[in-house]
């Protein structure tokens, strides 16, 4: 290893999409320059949305140059590392968003584009909001066939609430689309792939219809696949003074809640990394010669390698969503 490990806080990359809102500067302090702001890159290791440094001695540093030099010290997965496995951030969805689907790991290699599994924590929901996620029993390609030709899509979703502190699980091939009016908290597979299948006959900044990837969409969609429940939190058994909930457990990544009411030193131990997002109250965290507070909405990557590191709450009602 090269490098010092301590816990690094990176710039966010923001993106304007169409369908986004103000409610990422307004909710978090932030001072961004666009009218839109549909999304905040918040730890992605993207040609397109690239992480960098911005505390301590590894300031400037891309999240691709560390992972060059310090691979599994900064993941701790096994074998070589060159590509940091997760893209973390938030989106402001002021309008719905396209009804699309990813590839999963299989359909990836059968048929191209990055897989992409992904969940959503809903940070915040403007009464009534709603997620699709997944198609209704019974439906199958030809159904969803004609309800595509009939501009009906709707009525072969599943919707679920949008609810504070639940999360919403979508595998690679699961269809689904964010409603109008949510705040999430987006943990997905490194992955840019997107298949738009029906986009509510909106159009672009230039006046035409979006592009459509109807065709390979349909190749990916898993008709099989489960109606979806949305997850809520369930207490964890574990031997400290604060509260622990398990989010959302999947082969490629952990998500849990911690309600902080006490210092807590946790040690990623070389297993693997910890990503901490601070979604209410601040909460300073202290490990490798380095101190930062963590007020809402900040992000924060714990490299493998560190040893351990505080999380010490300054509000009663501080709480860190724990990504591993």
């Amino acid at each position: 290893m090269n490098e010092r490990v301590y816990p690094l806080l990176f710039a966010p990359i923001y993106k304007d999409y169409i369908w986004g809102g103000t409610r990422i500067p307004e909710t978090y302090g932030r001072n961004i320059d666009m009218d839109v702001c549909a999304e905040s890159w918040e730890i992605s290791d993207r040609p397109e949305g690239m992480s960098i440094v911005r505390n301590g001695p590894l300031a400037g540093k891309t999240l691709r140059d560390l992972m060059g030099s310090m691979g599994v010290d900064l993941a701790g997965l096994p074998g070589p590392q060159t590509v940091f496995p997760l893209l973390i951030k938030i989106i402001d969805a002021k309008q719905r968003l396209s009804v699309q689907v990813h590839p999963n790991d299989d359909s990836a290699a059968q048929h191209g584009g990055e897989a992409k599994t992904e969940m959503w924590y809903v940070l915040d929901a403007d009464p009534g909001a709603g997620i699709f996620a997944g198609l209704r029993e019974g439906t199958d390609m030809p159904a969803f066939r004609r309800a595509l030709r009939d501009e009906r899509l709707e009525d072969v979703l599943c919707t679920l609430p949008a609810k504070p502190g639940e999360a919403i699980y979508i595998p690679g091939g699961r269809v689904h689309a964010i409603g109008e009016g949510c705040l999430l908290l987006e943990v997905q597979q490194n992955s840019n792939t997107t298949y738009r299948v029906y986009d509510w006959g909106r159009v672009g900044t230039d006046g035409k219809p979006r592009e459509l990837h109807v065709d390979q969409a349909f190749k990916v969609i898993d008709w099989g696949s489960e109606p979806v429940v949305p997850a809520t939190p369930r207490p964890m058994d574990r031997q400290t003074p604060n509260r622990w909930w398990e989010v959302i457990s999947c082969p490629y990544f952990t998500v849990a809640r911690v309600d902080l009411c006490a210092a807590e030193t946790l040690s990623p131990g070389g297993r693997g990394f910890h990503a901490l997002f601070s979604s209410n109250g601040t909460t300073v965290i202290e490990g490798g010669g380095i101190t930062e507070q963590l007020a809402p909405g900040t992000s924060c990557l714990v490299p493998a390698a560190l040893d351990s590191y505080t999380l010490t709450p300054k509000n009663r009602e501080s709480r860190i969503l724990h990504i591993s």
